[in-house]
Order: structure tokens, then sequence, then C-alpha cells
């Protein structure tokens, strides 16, 4: 795949072939890409959770909201979970108020996921205060920044060009996920 094929099949997937198990090696493949990538006055405050246990997964997935514009879909069910997850977490001690090193390494992440036949999805609507708890990150020390799900993709979404003005929001049509994109034109200003 050409990095333009990689990009367009790097969605935010929510369903997923459960029983397809990612391994603990490839998540700290993953790490690693993420690792590489550019960090805000290279401070690198990030630190990473991983898990690809059933318990683990279970603790997670129970603080996530999934899909807030499909008012109607609780999430993904029994059977249809992510197979592993990146909890990234930023040191307090760091003076980084922003998420720009999260986005930036979660994205990679991704890509790298997509490059592995996997896909994922990134969650900043997280209950961080039972995180927290059920993981049992210090506190005083940490902070979830973004949690990353990743498995093996189970539905199809379908990217949609669409004009200037138009509404962005995605949309279901049965199980085929719809995501509305500006065109390139449209995007372009100068």
């Amino acid at each position: 795949m050409n990095m333009l094929e990689i990009v367009k099949k790097n969605r935010s997937y929510r369903r997923f072939y459960q029983d397809v198990q990612i391994e603990l090696k490839t998540l700290k493949e993953l790490i690693e890409l993420a690792r590489f990538s550019a960090s805000g006055g290279n401070m690198q405050p990030l630190r990473f959770i991983l898990s690809c246990t059933e318990e683990k997964n279970e603790k997670i997935f129970s603080c996530l909201k999934w899909a807030m514009m499909l008012k109607d879909w609780g999430g993904p069910q029994e059977g249809e979970k992510p197979s592993a997850y990146i909890v990234m977490v930023r040191k307090k001690d760091l003076n980084t108020p922003n998420n720009l090193d999260a986005g930036i390494m979660a994205q990679t992440m991704l890509l790298g996921a997509v490059e592995r036949g996997f896909g994922g999805c990134m969650f900043g609507a997280v209950n961080k205060p039972m995180l927290t708890e059920l993981l049992n990150i210090d506190n005083e020390k940490y902070e979830i920044a973004l949690v990353v799900a990743i498995g093996k993709p189970k539905e199809e979404i379908v990217i949609d060009d669409i004009d200037e003005g138009s509404d962005t929001k995605y949309y279901r049509v049965g199980k085929v996920h719809h995501v509305p994109k500006l065109k390139l034109d449209d995007l372009i200003i100068g």
C-alpha cells in the first residue's frame, strides 16, 4: 500500500473481529513508531499502558464513549469489541497543556496498525477518573491523554466527497459507515 491508500484506509473503526487477537509484540511495534514521532520541544511527555487481555480490555472498554454522533448506537456488541488498547498518559510534571503530541502519536500508531492489517479508533471521550482507578494509574504523576482501540476491522467504511457547507457528520446506512470529507479544492483557500 502506498501512503495515500494507508491514510484512506485509516478510519475510525468501531466494530472489530474480537476473536482476532493482537499480540503484545505488535503493540510494542506501534509504540516504537510513536516513539519516533514529533514531540513539542522534544519533551516526550507521553507514556503508554498496553492491553491485549480480555480482563484488562473490558476495564478500558467500560470507560469509553462510542460514536457520539450515532445517538441510537451504544457501541460495539460482544464479539465486535477491540482486541487491544493503548492508553496514552501524560506526565504531569512537564508543562505540556495540549494534546498535540498525543494526536500525532495516536495517528502514527493507527497508520502502523493499518499497515499490519488492523484498524482502530482514538478516544478523547473517556471516563478518565474511572479508568485511572481501574488501571491503578498514579494520578499524582500521570493524567490520561487519549485511548487508542485496535483490532481487525469488521465494518465497511465509505468516504463521501462533499461540498463546502455540507453536513460533515458521519452516519450509517445499514451496516455501512459513511464519513463525509470536504473536497480538496474546498480546503485550499490560497
